[in-house]
């Protein structure tokens, strides 16, 4: 589980390092001092921080997590009442994002290269992409389904966000045919939830 911390300038600084030699080198190009470096500060100062580059590679997810999220959210908000305009602006923000946004190019990249030290965020230890991207969704649809079974709500939002995750990293079909099919799933899981059980 990543450790909860307020962000620092320092922290901050050292994560956006990271980031920019992402992109630019591949995870597996990043060291410490290097960071260190492009960051002003000491090597030291970075393991004083993140412990390790596992600790690292995990606030580097992290900050990019909370970019996303709080799109989402921004996205949910704009539409207001109309549950599926808000469900696929989310999710077409989220796909269309994550197809231009060069970190998350650099780690798929990096993973079809036969390196999937970060990918492993996206995927099978993407918890926290599932707690905080499911957590919007659900504070979201309370909102709007004030009646909503709380477990029905979470089951829906979770699924939601799992197929959206899984479109990120092996994407099929247009951003917009994806985004429509589940605005519509979303739509229907979402109904679900807000029926009383007979």
């Amino acid at each position: 589980m990543i450790e909860q911390r307020d962000p620092t300038p320092v922290r901050t600084g050292i994560v956006d390092a990271a980031r920019a030699l992402t992109v630019a080198t591949g995870w597996d190009g990043v060291r410490m001092g290097t960071v260190a470096d492009a960051a002003g500060v000491s090597r030291q100062t970075v393991y004083n921080e993140f412990g390790s580059k596992a600790g690292l590679a995990e606030a580097l997810a992290r900050a990019e997590v909370d970019r996303f999220v709080g799109a989402v959210r921004t996205a949910l908000l704009a539409h207001d009442t109309d549950v599926r305009a808000g469900a696929y602006a989310a999710i077409a923000h989220t796909l269309t994002t994550a197809a231009e946004n060069p970190l998350v190019k650099a780690i798929l990249t990096s993973a079809r290269g036969g390196s999937d030290e970060l990918l492993p965020y996206l995927t099978t230890r993407a918890g926290m992409v599932l707690t905080e991207a499911s957590g919007a969704l659900v504070d979201w649809a309370g909102d709007h389904l004030p009646g909503a079974d709380p477990a029905a709500l979470a089951f829906a939002a979770d699924t939601i966000v799992r197929l959206v995750v899984s479109h990120i990293v092996l994407p099929r079909e247009p951003i917009e045919q994806t985004a429509t099919v589940l605005a519509d799933l979303a739509v229907t899981l979402f109904s679900a939830a807000a029926r009383p059980a007979p």
